[in-house]
């Protein structure tokens, strides 16, 4: 039952991977059709061919390999000028890029490329791919905090301590020389429901934490629910020393490397977990925050790859918030299903990671080099400056810009996309990322 479990996550990160790519290209061919460009085919994956059917104008299929998509729009670049062989291998690879550019114009249609399109209408196609990754996240995300919840303290008590421990003790159980916890001595017990804390109405656990945390040595007034009956009690927290946290719940530390330590109240009682649903607003925040995160590994990106070679070749551990390959994050996804936990937690988990994968699309494929598609959101920006700099100094428009002089610089940045995918697919193979690790 666990493999199956395991084989189902991965099935569920493919074919939610499958959607999300596909949706990527939804997101290009739909505006490209609006604008009148002429979409030869819409392909999902690359390789041999396994399916196909042509709609119109349009080929719709799938290829063997699932690790991509593409829409081929006539017209990228501008018509070649027809000029004589090529000599050398860099010129030779701009002249089969222009070859190919010119098979996508099709006779007739000469008009309907994608390189005459107004820049904003350009910059809206190549937008398009990216944007439907993050609106697919902010979905995911929503369903996610909004929908399911947010597993978190609630309002229900679980569990009380009897006596406050010293320190420095190593003890676990109380005694009677033992001072009674304040959630003890004012009465409270597991199955109590938080109503209010200091006049202020309890809606989580964190709520009335915060209270808690910011008033040692005050007595609060607290009234709880309890055999359905509400019941005031007063408690005093008392003061003790706690690790700070960040909002990613990492201590947070000090200029010489130390845990900050603050003195906080505490009254020594515990809230049961549960799914607290969030507001609307939830969703898009945590895929915008998710996104910052991407946005600054990806900064990191050759120190984190680094970390991943010395992992796989030199024995190093594992970043477990590092760059993982598609291998990777399927392996995650067979062990979140096969967790021994409940169903919700498991779905939630799953989600979590595919609304992750789409975030990731999104700000992968934002990096202002080609081929990528902010590599051609530049090229139509730097085509659109150069129109208005024209205009200013009162001079005819220039020719569109001829992207495939930088077939090249494409090439190399491929190389180094192939490069990297191939040595995360052997770290996620030889030494996997593991939630139990």
């Amino acid at each position: 039952m666990e493999i199956l479990l395991y084989v189902g996550g991965i099935l569920f990160m493919l074919i939610g991977l499958g959607l999300s790519i596909g949706l990527h290209e939804v997101g290009h061919l739909v505006p490209a059709k609006l604008f009148g460009v002429r979409v030869g085919q819409y392909m999902i994956g690359f390789g041999p061919r396994l399916w196909s059917k042509r709609i119109g104008e349009t080929e719709y299929g799938f290829k063997m390999l699932p690790l991509g998509g593409f829409i081929s729009m006539s017209g990228m670049y501008p018509a070649s000028s027809g000029t004589g062989p090529a000599k050398g291998v860099f010129r030779t690879l701009i002249q089969d890029a222009r070859s190919a550019n010119d098979e996508t114009i099709a006779e007739g249609a000469e008009d309907r490329v994608f390189y005459r399109l107004p820049v904003w209408k350009r910059v809206i196609v190549m937008l398009g791919g990216p944007a439907m990754n993050l609106i697919l996240a902010v979905v995911i995300f929503t369903v996610l905090v909004s929908g399911i919840g947010v597993q978190q303290g609630t309002t229900t008590i679980s569990a009380v301590s009897q006596c406050v421990l010293p320190a420095e003790t190593t003890a676990t159980e109380c005694t009677a020389a033992d001072p009674l916890s304040p959630a003890a001595e004012a009465g409270i017990e597991p199955g109590d429901v938080l109503v209010s804390i200091d006049g202020a109405p309890v809606s989580t656990f964190a709520d009335a934490t915060a209270v808690v945390q910011r008033s040692p040595g005050e007595t609060l007034d607290l009234v709880v629910l309890r055999d359905g009956e509400e019941k005031a009690l007063q408690i005093t927290p008392i003061a003790a020393e706690r690790t700070i946290t960040d909002a990613s719940g990492r201590p947070v530390l000090d200029a010489e490397g130390q845990q900050v330590v603050k003195s906080v109240g505490y009254i020594g009682m515990w809230a049961q977990m549960g799914y607290v649903q969030q507001p609307i607003s939830a969703g898009p925040q945590m895929a915008f925050d998710t996104a910052g995160r991407v946005t600054s590994m990806i900064v990191n990106l050759p120190a984190r790859l680094w970390d991943v070679g010395a992992a796989v070749f030199a024995g190093a551990d594992r970043d477990p918030n590092g760059p993982l390959s598609v291998v990777g994050v399927g392996r995650l996804a067979g062990e979140v299903a096969a967790v021994d936990a409940p169903i919700v937690d498991r779905f939630a988990g799953l989600l979590s990671l595919l609304g992750m994968l789409n975030i990731a699309l999104f700000v992968f494929n934002l990096i202002p080099l080609l081929p990528l598609d902010g590599g051609h959101i530049v090229v139509a920006l730097w085509d659109g400056f150069r129109r208005v700099w024209a205009r200013l100094r009162r001079r005819p428009a220039p020719a569109p810009i001829d992207a495939t002089r930088l077939v090249p610089l494409t090439v190399v940045v491929s190389v180094l996309l192939i490069g990297m995918g191939a040595l995360l697919l052997v770290a996620d193979i030889v030494k996997p990322v593991s939630l139990f690790q």
